[in-house]
């Protein structure tokens, strides 16, 4: 059993030294680390320094006896699977672990082929609640299928090159502007390959807090640093058996980018406090609207780690290079808005058509979303015409004398535009972000408002725009 999804860690206590000795070899042939301890108050020193998949816990011991192992390691590692294992065990006792917290009873003498069978249960119920925690994520974010919509030739090219390269193991890099379906498509390379009923993990690297980024991807033990009062799986861990989504990869630091470089090598694990790693078997699909090589060559990006995610490359084409799949997506937008909000079916009227194709679409399908939003709210009956769009879209002014608003980035405004305030304060976000090469804080500092404040308006283009 060397599939790092089933083998598991796991913690014997048994104050018996012939079963010790047998379980530290057989264990190990089933293909699972153990760790053996020969008394209560042994395996409260080693659950305090580490965490375990299973605990196989004898209940008759001099001092502390098993339920009080049991106890407390239901409050440091709550997702620890308690087998109890006595000999002196009934039906009242066995009723009785359950309810204080066991998943399992063994009774002594039990066969290994009863172990064995015990631990597969745990290493299946542990990819259940892996995929169920991956599944809770990615619903906080109602996302539709995986579908990559249009039939251009630049979005042909991209199907065709994630259809190759979705069943093999390879890391993929995809890159693009903000907005143009970059977790979409990684979604569509994980259900396309070999892993697709085991979790996808999406992650926003630059969305995570500073200083809990290395907590958030791999974990921690209790008391690693204040405020860890329990044990904790990563999100690298859960993606174990899956595919791991980085997404805004370049904002990591450079400490983190050296543990993430160090498992991708091993694929070993190391949660924050423990010493002992382990073995996560993940494909990692990463993405970025940041200049890797420019980052590489002025030393703010590791160039090793570069290498290791970029095996495979996929650019994604702006809104404004497959103009023909406009109508389809657009329509694709409504029909979807339509289904997770009722109403009668809305197809879009010609001249409707004609001002979508003529915009520009800086935010790509992210803001080709909020606008059919808009227009949704707006139109009568089940057609939308251009009159429904925002006036930003396919307008012409009214203004005799042209009126302009600038600064430093150039031109944010003419009255040739009647741009809407909105667009406006997103082509200036846009502006500047490109100036900086991506490098959020810098324009976040240019920008005069606190980095949090840029996430938060940049997210709210991203929440409703999760398609292409």
């Amino acid at each position: 059993m060397s599939d790092p999804t089933n083998r598991l860690r796991v913690l014997f206590v048994d104050d018996e030294a012939m079963i010790r000795e047998v379980m530290r070899i057989e264990l190990p042939r089933m293909g699972h680390d153990v760790t053996v301890c020969e008394s209560g108050e042994k395996a409260l020193e080693v659950i305090e320094a580490g965490s375990f998949d299973a605990a196989i816990v004898d209940l008759r011991m001099p001092g502390i006896d098993g339920w009080q192992v049991v106890d407390r390691l239901k409050a440091v590692s709550p997702d620890t699977q308690i087998i109890i294992h006595t000999a002196h065990g009934n039906l009242d006792e066995a009723v009785t672990a359950i309810r204080r917290g066991a998943n399992d009873f063994l009774q002594k003498p039990c066969k290994l082929v009863d172990i064995a069978t015990v631990l597969q249960r745990v290493a299946t119920n542990r990819t259940l609640a892996n995929k169920t925690r991956a599944l809770e994520q990615r619903l906080k974010t109602v996302e539709g299928s995986a579908e990559l919509v249009g039939d251009s030739a630049p979005m042909l090219r991209v199907k065709k090159l994630i259809s190759k390269i979705a069943p093999t193991e390879s890391s993929v890099l995809v890159l693009g502007e903000t907005g143009t379906g970059k977790e979409l498509a990684a979604r569509s390379i994980h259900e396309q390959s070999k892993r697709a009923d085991m979790p996808f993990v999406a992650v926003n690297c630059g969305a995570l807090p500073e200083q809990l980024v290395e907590s958030e991807l791999f974990g921690h033990r209790k008391g690693a640093f204040t405020g860890a009062d329990t044990h904790r799986k990563g999100l690298i861990e859960m993606a174990n058996g899956g595919t791991l989504f980085l997404d805004e990869l370049g904002e990591l630091d450079k400490a983190t980018q050296v543990k993430l470089l160090r498992f991708l090598e091993s694929g070993e694990l190391r949660r924050i406090g423990e010493n002992e790693s382990f073995l996560v078997d993940v494909r990692v699909v990463c993405a970025t609207n940041r200049p890797l090589q420019e980052m590489v060559d002025e030393g703010s990006f590791r160039e090793d780690l570069y290498f290791r995610v970029n095996t495979f490359e996929i650019r994604l084409p702006t809104l404004r290079d497959r103009a023909d799949d406009i109508k389809v997506l657009a329509q694709h937008l409504i029909d979807r808005y339509r289904s997770k909000h009722g109403g009668q079916p809305v197809t879009l009227g010609k001249d409707a058509v004609e001002a979508l194709k003529a915009h520009a679409w800086k935010g790509n399908v992210r803001e080709l979303a909020n606008t059919i939003e808009y227009a949704l709210a707006l139109c009568d009956g089940d057609r939308i015409v251009a009159s429904d769009l925002p006036d930003s879209i396919g307008t012409v002014s009214s203004f005799s004398a042209p009126i302009s608003i600038s600064n430093g980035s150039g031109v944010l405004w003419n009255s040739g535009d009647t741009k809407t305030l909105r667009e406006i304060e997103m082509d200036l976000i846009y502006r500047v972000l490109d100036k900086h090469h991506g490098d959020k804080p810098r324009a976040a500092a240019e920008l005069g408002i606190a980095l949090k404040t840029l996430y938060n308006k940049l997210n709210q283009y991203e929440a409703r725009g999760n398609a292409g």
